[in-house]
């Protein structure tokens, strides 16, 4: 009876943090089809609004460092909770908001909440899951990071057109206060630890990471000089690169780097990385193509992306027996070599292709991404040890937040790249142009699969049932 109630206790706390999870990822992208009727109200041109984008998701990356010291110092119940109250709050900010510098602000709010909310609510999972547990654990903990970026764009655009571009932010009222309460009679805390803080650890991953993600949106924006952006990333790298030589050698770094230091670790941190980005590319480039290279309008564009999201879907009940029937190593390189080779088959798409061909395809790849995100995600904290989940849980949140700005940014550069190579004349983006740019990330997703290689065949078969 005990044993049935903790495991009870651990699905709905996994499918909880899942929820939230979900919230925090669809409020990264929901405002984009929103910011023209926001730009109205605020008396500003829609490219402004922008920034509100980028001061959510530099916000997120600036302060997730410093969330495992928070959890370990104050309980991660208590941090997991008032980081949900934040994120709750500030919607309630963004939704009041009456001009773009006050939103602004509540959207930096917001995303200081997300920032402890994510990998908190990771580490609350994995450190309270046995071995055994993980897979489906992160099973749970998979989806919010696919299906968000899909829906965000459909669900805000419905919003504002049919409500009101405020209602995307009233609605987390409801949901905030349900997760508030379900996390308050879910979660438990350990005794917390006197840790002393890190501030040099902190200042410099904090604005390493908040100026290399500033960058990579400055990248993905037309209206940005090149010069700009790429030099606000390189500072972000100099200073990460600062930062990893300070957390290698203090006493009590803000957070260990000693997870890389693990094969299966690393193959999710670095070939994961790649893979997350390519996979991010696709819900820009697929619309662009569909609307300017194939002349269709927008809301068929975007429905089509909705076989994506049925594609993750129905893979998900089969990820678990499929992980364990073949083991990581396997199903990350044969799956991995399908990803790459969905990529291709996008390259030779038109707009005579049956349409029914085209769902057909990006079923079969919402299907194959599912597979590799999961698989990727589980192995990754695999072998692990609990000692180290704090710092695995810290560093995989903060580059999975990175590649989400990343694929936008990379998806970008790479029909630029088309574009030059094949001398298109600018603004006369043609389906030639996307043809390319998807060969390129084809090329991305294939070189993400040399990690899973270099696996070892039984690698993370501790958490698998054979």
């Amino acid at each position: 009876m005990t044993g049935a109630l903790h495991f009870d206790r651990r699905t709905a706390t996994a499918l909880l943090v899942a929820a939230v999870f979900f919230m925090e990822n669809l409020d990264a992208t929901v405002i984009t089809t929103s910011l023209p009727a926001m730009a109205r109200d605020f008396g500003v041109a829609p490219a402004h609004l922008s920034v509100g984008v980028s001061a959510y998701l530099v916000a997120l990356t600036m302060f997730i460092p410093i969330s495992g010291w928070a959890a370990d110092r104050f309980g991660a119940r208590r941090v997991f909770a008032s980081a949900i109250a934040v994120f709750t709050a500030a919607s309630l900010l963004c939704a009041a908001s009456g001009e773009l510098w006050s939103f602004t602000a509540a959207r930096t709010l917001q995303g200081i909440g997300g920032a402890m909310m994510v990998p908190v609510g990771r580490l609350v999972v994995l450190r309270d899951t046995p071995k055994e547990g993980i897979v489906r654990a992160v099973a749970m903990l998979t989806w919010p990071a696919l299906t968000a970026p899909i829906l965000g764009p459909l669900v805000g655009g419905w919003i504002s057109t049919h409500w009101s571009w405020h209602w995307i932010f009233l609605l987390n009222l409801p949901l905030g206060a349900l997760a508030l309460v379900a996390a308050l009679a879910l979660l438990r805390d350990g005794p917390p630890q006197r840790a002393s803080f890190d501030l040099p650890g902190f200042l410099l991953s904090g604005l390493g990471f908040g100026l290399f993600m500033a960058g990579i949106e400055a990248a993905s924006r037309a209206d940005m000089p090149h010069a700009l952006s790429f030099g606000t990333m390189i500072v972000g790298a100099m200073l990460l690169l600062a930062a990893a030589a300070h957390l290698h050698r203090a006493p009590h770094p803000l957070f260990g780097l000693a997870p890389l230091a693990i094969a299966t670790f690393r193959a999710t941190a670095v070939g994961g990385s790649l893979f997350r980005t390519a996979i991010g590319t696709a819900p820009f480039l697929l619309p662009l193509m569909f609307q300017i290279g194939f002349g269709w309008s927008a809301v068929r564009a975007g429905s089509l992306l909705l076989w994506l999201f049925a594609g993750n879907l129905a893979m998900k009940p089969a990820t678990t027996r499929i992980m364990n029937r073949f083991g990581f190593r396997a199903v990350l390189v044969g799956n991995g070599l399908l990803v790459a080779a969905g990529f291709a088959a996008c390259a030779l798409l038109s707009a005579d292709t049956p349409y029914w061909l085209i769902c057909a395809l990006l079923f079969v790849t919402g299907m194959t991404r599912s597979m590799q995100f999961t698989a990727l995600n589980t192995v990754g904290f695999a072998d692990v040890p609990q000692a180290q989940m704090r710092d695995a849980t810290t560093l995989f949140s903060v580059l999975q937040q990175m590649n989400a700005g990343m694929g936008i940014a990379v998806g970008a550069l790479a029909l630029s790249v088309a574009e030059s190579i094949r001398g298109t004349v600018p603004g006369m983006v043609a389906t030639g142009d996307f043809h390319l740019a998807f060969g390129l990330i084809a090329l991305i997703a294939l070189l993400a699969v040399v990690d899973s290689l270099l696996l070892p065949a039984d690698a993370g078969s501790e958490v698998l049932t054979r």
